[in-house]
């Protein structure tokens, strides 16, 4: 994720009143879970070192969003 996105998303949750959410919304894409906090859906985001391979997985903690998982 490049600077430009991270401070786009800063300024956009910031306006919402949910300015720590910034780095959440990398894979928070929903306008509900922006404007909730919250984490609706399952995201899943991967990338590679040099020496790992990472999968990065956003999936909800809230009881009524697990029932089918």
């Amino acid at each position: 994720i490049d600077k430009r996105t991270i401070e786009k998303f800063e300024k956009e949750a910031a306006e919402l009143g949910k300015g720590s959410f910034k780095y959440a919304w990398v894979l928070d894409k929903l306008k509900a879970e922006r404007e909730r906090g919250i984490t609706i859906d399952i995201a899943l985001w991967k990338f590679e070192t040099p020496k790992y391979y990472v999968t990065v997985i956003d999936a909800p903690g809230h009881r009524d969003f697990i029932k089918n998982m």
